[in-house]
């Protein structure tokens, strides 16, 4: 594919690998991304790769690759060496948060940090999130993936030390729909330290707690 020159050495510079956007491609197109990557031996994580985008590349790719629908994400190859790192913890609102929430787990598992998911704890019950503030408080960063009007993200800020990513979805109807309330509550969040990302955006949110997480090992 001579229009596409791959960032090889990017995770080596930044601490974060390039990724594949497959949202705008074609299949004939991702299909030439991963036999270069798979002539190369290398590594490859994809994202917003949809399910018919992945049933059309040809089945010798597809046999090489983990696919996970709820993420739209596919890794090519297996998990990196070593021990996962642990620390990073991933807290969704409700189970439609879910796909930017697993986006981000996967991103951060194919760096080889582990990311366990607690889902269901909106402020709409604020018991669940309670029954979860001991994990809350154990983790060294969060992600908080919120929809309509996004509260979790200030209320978990208010509650632990850690820094809190706060991954806004396009969950909502209403004034809420398209998730631009949940971003403006992130960046309006009243607890100090709330970093926000773009709407539903987890490879971003996964990418910063993996910078946080370097600096803190240094």
């Amino acid at each position: 594919m001579s229009d596409f020159v791959f960032d090889w050495e990017r995770e080596a510079r930044t601490g974060v690998a390039e990724a594949v956007l497959c949202e705008p491609k074609t299949p004939a197109q991702i299909a030439a991304i991963l036999e270069t990557a798979a002539t190369n031996g290398a590594r490859l994580l994809l994202t917003r790769i949809s399910p018919s985008q992945h049933d059309e590349l040809p089945e010798a790719l597809r046999k090489l690759l983990n696919y996970d629908a709820l993420s739209r994400t596919a890794i090519l190859g297996g998990p990196p060496p070593g021990t996962p790192v642990e620390g990073t913890l991933i807290v969704a609102a409700g189970t439609a948060d879910l796909s930017p929430a697993h986006e981000a787990a996967r991103t951060l598992a194919f760096h080889g940090h582990a990311a366990p998911v607690i889902a269901d704890v909106g402020v709409a019950g604020l018991w669940r999130l309670n029954a979860q503030i001991g994990r809350l408080r154990e983790a060294r960063v969060l992600i908080v993936a919120a929809g309509m009007e996004g509260a979790l993200f200030s209320v978990v800020a208010g509650l632990v030390a850690a820094p809190v990513i706060a991954l806004p979805t396009s969950v909502g109807y209403g004034v809420a729909s398209g998730g631009g309330v949940a971003l403006n509550a992130a960046l309006s969040s009243c607890a100090p330290g709330v970093m926000a990302m773009n709407i539903d955006n987890g490879f971003g949110a996964a990418a910063a707690a993996i910078k946080i997480l370097g600096i803190a090992r240094r």
